[in-house]
C-alpha cells in the first residue's frame, strides 16, 4: 500500500518540475525579448531594421526559453535516476 503513495509522490514531483521548467523558460524568454525590444526603443531603430531586430529577438527568446525547459527537465531526470 505504501507503493501507491510513492507512485503518486513521483507523479506529483514530475508535474511540479514540468510546471517549474515551463514557467522559468517563459520568464527567460520574456526577459530576452524585452531586452531586444528595449534596445530598439533606446536606440530609436525604425522601419525594416526594427522589424528585423524584433524578429531576431523573438527567435532568440524562443531558443533560450526552450533551452531552459530542456535543461531543467534533463537535470531532474538525472536526479531521479540517481534515486534521490
Amino acid at each position: 500500500m505504501d507503493r501507491g503513495r510513492e507512485v503518486r509522490r513521483d507523479k506529483d514531483a514530475v508535474t511540479v518540475e514540468i510546471v517549474f521548467a515551463l514557467v522559468t523558460g517563459g520568464a527567460l524568454a520574456a526577459v530576452v525579448f524585452v531586452a531586444g525590444y528595449a534596445g530598439v526603443r533606446v536606440l530609436g531603430v525604425g522601419g525594416g531594421a526594427r522589424d528585423g531586430v524584433l524578429t531576431v529577438s523573438a527567435g532568440v527568446a524562443a531558443l533560450c526559453g526552450g533551452w531552459r525547459v530542456v535543461r531543467v527537465l534533463r537535470r531532474f531526470e538525472a536526479w531521479r535516476r540517481q534515486g534521490s
